[in-house]
């Protein structure tokens, strides 16, 4: 029996006395997105309820799924600290019993890995071990294998349910210090039906778009539209954060196929994957796939490389000088970050790269703009006025990169809502900006 094999089956055990190595007072990475180490959350949970554990840190990014985690009941017990608000911990958040550390994808794993924000414990959840002994961390690498190379103590859910994804993914038995095998599917966010605005918003996105270029796409009703406009689009590449199951079809249907990437050509570059049993299917074992940390996939300068590099990220609102706000509605904090910040940079200094900003133009049926005269008291600048170049909503593109405050204006305003224009304009003259 090879060494691993011993090790691998002497470190086996329950999810119950694995979490019995959780002291109160310790700092625990929860591995997120679908990834999320469900039997050994659980038991955790558990254990807090029953008095064993206090003052227990979680820090995540984004989980899917309910988060029992994050409980009134369990104030003062487990508290989360997450790097991006996920909707399951938002109120938590917002009552003040949870924490948010705003901080770009990119530097997270140096958070870890410098000490920064050392971690006592990571709860990570991995693939079967191979014939050599190395677990592959799936569906969800970019945070979690910097997070399990800086823990203290590694305990791992072992599911065989779990994609054996290829790239910088991979963490080897002896580094594991407790495994616990489970059979679970993951959880399946599929893709929804993007409406008309979604639909007018993604076609003029689709234009920008050249044959060749190297696109970031996230989730989300715009991300999944772009995708259905892309069908006679040629050689395509795929350099990502995260993509879903509309990068699936493409492969499928000739149209991303990595040929003409500046680097890495031939291979989809992603940090994790959210979707449904058909993409965890298609990354499996895949040579097309390659996983790897976001200080890697995240990293500005890596980003730019990629000539023809077009980057597709939301707000909640622009303002007329073209400041973007996508983390928060006024003061409360609503997601984070994420990688925005990283692709827009890096997708500006792309060769023919293309940052682009995409969101409809109104909110709550049309009652709200979305582009706005000034930010909201207290809204978070995600993206500065210096970084912006495109901005895409239903009615049109407004290029804002080299542009005067009068320019950015006129052309902002050009593509707001109809209902809003003679507004914005008001507005505008009272600020001087026209």
């Amino acid at each position: 029996m090879p060494y691993w094999e011993r090790i691998y089956h002497e470190r086996m055990t329950t999810a119950e006395e694995a979490v019995k190595h959780i002291t109160s007072g310790q700092r625990v990475f929860l591995t997120g997105n679908c990834s999320v180490p469900q039997k050994l959350l659980a038991a955790l949970v558990r254990r807090a309820r029953a008095g064993e554990v206090e003052n227990v840190e979680i820090v995540q990014v984004l989980t899917v799924g309910d988060a029992d985690y994050v409980s009134p009941d369990l104030e003062g017990k487990l508290r989360v600290n997450t790097l991006f608000i996920s909707a399951n911990v938002r109120r938590a958040v917002h009552e003040g019993r949870a924490d948010f550390t705003p901080i770009f994808l990119s530097e997270i794993p140096d958070l870890f890995r410098s000490g920064e924000l050392p971690l006592d414990v990571a709860l990570v959840h991995v693939s079967p071990p191979d014939e050599h002994g190395f677990c592959s961390f799936g569906v969800e690498v970019g945070i979690t294998k910097p997070a399990a190379e800086s823990a203290k103590v590694v305990i791992a859910e072992v599911n065989d349910r779990m994609p054996r994804a290829l790239g910088d993914s991979f963490i080897h038995v002896s580094k594991i210090d407790h495994f616990v095998p489970v059979s679970y599917p993951l959880p399946e966010l599929p893709q929804g039906s993007p409406g008309e605005v979604q639909m007018r918003i993604a076609q003029h996105i689709a234009d920008l778009i050249p044959d060749g270029a190297t696109l970031q796409l996230g989730i989300g009703g715009i991300p999944d539209a772009v995708l259905l406009y892309l069908r006679d689009k040629k050689d395509l590449g795929i350099h990502t954060e995260m993509f879903s199951d509309g990068v699936v079809t493409l492969v499928e249907a000739g149209v991303i196929t990595n040929e003409r990437k500046s680097i890495h050509r031939g291979k989809i570059i992603v940090g994790f994957v959210l979707g449904t049993q058909r993409l965890y299917d298609f990354v499996d074992n895949n040579a097309m796939v390659e996983f790897h940390p976001t200080d890697y996939v995240n990293d500005p300068f890596v980003i730019a490389q990629n000539d023809n590099m077009v980057a597709i990220n939301s707000a909640i609102e622009v303002d007329l000088t073209g400041q973007v706000c996508a983390d928060s509605i006024g003061p409360k904090f609503y997601s984070g970050v994420g990688g925005q910040v990283d692709f827009i940079r890096g997708a500006a200094r792309s060769k023919g790269g293309k940052p682009i900003i995409a969101l409809p133009s109104t909110a709550k049926g049309g009652t709200i703009s979305r582009i706005v005269a000034t930010l909201k008291p207290g809204a978070g600048v995600t993206t500065t006025r210096n970084d912006v170049h495109y901005v895409v909503t239903e009615y049109g593109v407004a290029y804002l990169h080299g542009k005067t405050i009068r320019q950015r204006v006129n052309a902002l305003i050009n593509i707001a809502h109809p209902d809003f224009r003679d507004e914005l304009r008001y507005q505008a003259k009272k600020l001087g900006y026209i």
